[in-house]
């Protein structure tokens, strides 16, 4: 018999969900409010390649990417007081390619 750890995968995926979404909530705050496009920095006149519309639309939609990412963490969270913290299967044979 073989244990397997089932809520530490629901919270491993959870965790990551959270630390992703913190990444990205933190990088489109800085875009909302005090980034600008690359394209900026090329340009002879600044927001002639993309807009400011164009570029708030942007950072809103890695706003909501990262508040999905954080609300799915939370979900996996909340789902895996319901798991159980391990189960026991029986080994699956070896493949005939490692006898």
């Amino acid at each position: 018999m073989e244990k397997i750890k089932i809520r530490g995968l629901a919270l491993l995926l959870a965790n990551l969900f959270i630390a992703w979404g913190v990444l990205v909530g933190a990088k489109s705050l800085y875009d909302l409010f005090a980034g600008e496009p690359e394209a900026n920095a090329y340009s002879v006149k600044p927001w002639t390649f993309v807009t400011r519309d164009q570029w708030m639309r942007y950072g809103g939609f890695e706003l909501a990417y990262a508040l999905s990412c954080l609300g799915l963490g939370a979900a996996c969270r909340r789902y895996s007081r319901f798991l159980p913290e391990t189960i026991e299967r029986p080994k699956p044979p070896a493949p005939d390619f490692f006898r």
